[in-house]
């Protein structure tokens, strides 16, 4: 609470509202009269400072969706919590020639419209990968590259994103150099994509350093539809994995 201080010119004296002041003469009083020593005492007039605004953000609601159904967009799929049933299929639509879950499909091929404003040149390499299609690509990774390498750049069926059809690699057909590699973080695209999918409800699902809770060496051209609401939580966050967020173990598989 604060208190006012407000002089009042009346004639040639000044009164003073909120606290004792000593006056040149009273009003009554003949010119050239002695001052009056007495001080005038007078009510103190209270003000309210106004309330201040409210800055916290209200708390995310971390149970809003399901991160065990295949169809939520917030399920977690790793090496230690794998796709349940096994031969899940999700109602599938096409961008740019590429099946994708409903949910993703929208904001795909809007992400891909503005990466197409800015000349980067941004293609579809993957999207939705059946049960079947995944055991492929595994045997073909674990005979290139054998089988404990494989599993760092490979799910085994039935443990990849790529079959609830809210992932999608992505790649730069004219300047390939980086394409599947680490230094596509580096790429004018891949950076685009750090700093924005989220603007679409993207996240880049395997980071630096996240190895050990993924399970996954990085993967920078690896985008994984959550939403924007969570996107955007998980950026100011900084939260980099779905597994810290939702406190979902990860890591390796089962021995």
């Amino acid at each position: 609470m604060r208190k006012t201080l407000v002089a009042v010119s009346v004639g040639a004296c000044v009164v003073a509202i909120g606290g004792p002041v000593w006056l040149g003469r009273t009003p009554d009083a003949p010119v050239g009269a002695a001052a009056d020593p007495r001080p005038i005492h007078v009510t103190e007039v209270p003000q309210t400072a106004p309330p201040a605004a409210a800055t916290t953000r209200p708390p995310f609601d971390r149970g809003a969706r399901s991160t065990t159904d295949p169809t939520s967009i917030w399920v977690v799929v790793n090496k230690t919590h794998p796709i349940t049933p096994s031969d899940f299929r999700p109602e599938l639509d096409i961008v740019r020639g590429y099946q994708v879950a409903p949910p993703a499909a929208r904001p795909l091929g809007r992400l891909l419209d503005a990466s197409d404003r800015r000349g980067l040149g941004l293609k579809i390499a993957s999207a939705f990968r059946s049960y079947g299609y995944q055991q492929g690509v595994h045997a073909a990774t674990a005979a290139a590259r054998g089988e404990a390498e494989a599993d760092l750049r490979s799910a085994r069926a039935g443990y990849s994103e790529h079959q609830t059809g809210l992932a999608v690699d992505l790649i730069t057909p004219d300047d390939p150099g980086c394409d599947f590699e680490a230094c596509f973080a580096r790429t004018p695209a891949g950076r685009w994509l750090a700093r924005n999918a989220w603007r679409w409800g993207f996240v880049v699902r395997y980071q630096p350093d996240t190895t050990a809770i993924t399970g996954y060496q990085p993967e920078p051209w690896h985008l994984r539809y959550v939403g924007r609401p969570l996107a955007r939580e998980l950026r100011v966050t900084d939260v980099r994995t779905l597994e810290e967020f939702f406190g979902v173990a990860g890591g390796d598989y089962p021995s």
